[in-house]
């Protein structure tokens, strides 16, 4: 797919040399891919030719980001669930880690075990060691070889994050030279003096980009630390959700989630139809001090260049201070929501994919009066650490329908992703009840 047409729709021998080639190479040697049996409608999504997918559990809750273990046990974090009743709302699911394991090869979990009680989207597995995060805090507990649910006690790693009520998931990344990466997220859409009121200009300077709207890195390894113990690694970044580690590069990428409310706010400037198109969503290599240009910027993917927002004088078309911003590296359909960015090490399922980015996207909500867009997992091909390639669509059919007019009209949303030891592609949703799909190149034969 040219990449013009995607911004509009929005062990054997060569098994032994496989595991040979990626162990030169620095990645990280698998076993065998595992020989489980995909699902007759590879569990209601579709896949490229040759892949297949198995729903690897179901119901579990509201289910953001995944993390896999070598042994191949999955951990999967969780916000709180709620239902409707005739007196109003109640929690209908706990949020909290839980631990997942196929027990008998079968390709699905047979064993779900809640870990913790602590609420959020972050989780990874690092170094031997579970990390997870709640909305102000990242804590990590000590994994055992054959545990399924830890049986350390947890430590705090960084604590003191700012109470927000916006964009508040605190995500996680890991370089190979003992640092931790976590996104803050803007606690606004625009930083304005009266938020998303028509309008309102922009606070200016923003205090919002202080404790914010960026990156931290902090040492993964010390317990015990404050968002002070860290450093603001990278600024100017709305929401960076989806964000990972590049060994190829030696860099960290992050795909943001664009501003809001184009129209609404200034509906003098931008039509109806501007404001579902604009801005784009953007990926970002990340380097220490820089500064992507939020809430100053927003990204125009039809003049391909990052403008003034009008909550600080711009019209749509003056450049003024943001020609100094970093770059976007790749630009991606408005509101699209990319909420995970994987870099995925295997060959497992094919070589064309090893080295390439996985971007989840949970979906639009605000395009409206037009449809919702976005439900699916895209891909992005790689060498040697950069864009190889136009994006592709990897995963799609979460939403289950045709056209998606309300973002509950979707039955599945695209959240987290993860690799497991044998190369299987885990995709979450935390909407339809809480699904984890695991992908494999489909067997031979079958």
């Amino acid at each position: 797919m040219d990449r013009g047409r995607f911004m509009q729709q929005g062990a054997t021998l060569a098994a032994a040399m496989a595991v040979f080639s990626l162990a030169c190479a620095g990645g990280r040697p698998a076993p065998a891919p595992a020989d489980f049996a995909c699902d007759p409608d590879d569990g209601g999504i579709s896949l490229p030719e040759g892949l297949c997918a198995v729903v690897f559990a179901d119901g579990i809750g509201t289910v953001r980001h995944l993390a896999v273990d070598e042994e191949g046990d999955v951990y999967a974090a969780r916000r709180p669930s709620f239902r409707r009743t005739e007196s109003g709302f109640e929690r209908d699911t706990a949020g909290g880690v839980v631990a997942l394991r196929d027990s008998d090869g079968d390709g699905k979990a047979d064993r779900i075990e809640p870990v913790n009680e602590v609420a959020g989207t972050g989780v990874a597995v690092h170094d031997g060691y579970l990390y997870y995060s709640s909305t102000t805090e990242v804590f990590r507990v000590r994994l055992q070889p054959g545990e399924l649910v830890p049986s350390a006690q947890p430590e705090s790693v960084v604590a003191g994050f700012p109470q927000q009520g916006q964009h508040a998931a605190k995500t996680l990344a890991f370089d190979d030279a003992g640092h931790m990466y976590v996104n803050v997220g803007a606690p606004s859409n625009a930083c304005q003096q009266q938020s998303r009121t028509p309008g309102s200009p922009g606070l200016d300077p923003c205090p919002q980009r202080e404790r914010q709207a960026g990156v931290w890195r902090f040492e993964a390894a010390r317990a015990g630390q404050t968002q002070e113990d860290g450093s603001r690694y990278a600024s100017g970044i709305r929401n960076g959700m989806a964000l990972d580690w590049n060994e190829a590069a030696r860099a960290l990428f992050v795909v943001q989630h664009g501003r809001d409310s184009l129209h609404d706010l200034f509906p003098d400037l931008f039509t109806l139809e501007q404001s579902a198109e604009m801005p784009a969503e953007e990926m970002f290599r990340v380097g220490e001090g820089d500064d992507f240009g939020w809430p100053y910027c927003y990204y125009d993917p039809f003049r391909h260049e990052k403008v003034l927002a009008p909550e600080y004088g711009g019209d749509g078309s003056e450049v003024g201070r943001c020609a100094d911003v970093a770059p976007t590296l790749l630009a991606f359909p408005a509101h699209w929501a990319p909420n995970d960015l994987l870099f995925y090490r295997s060959d497992a399922l094919g070589e064309r994919y090893r080295g390439g980015a996985f971007i989840a996207f949970h979906g639009s909500w605000n395009r409206m009066p037009f449809p919702q867009q976005g439900y699916r997992v895209v891909f992005v091909p790689f060498r040697d650490g950069a864009p190889a390639g136009d994006p592709e669509d990897f995963a799609t059919g979460f939403a289950g329908v045709d056209v998606v007019n309300r973002p509950n009209d979707a039955r599945y949303r695209p959240t987290g992703l993860a690799e497991g030891p044998d190369g299987s592609l885990y995709i979450s949703s935390d909407a339809g009840g809480g699904r984890i799909w695991r992908v494999r190149r489909r067997p031979q034969g079958r």
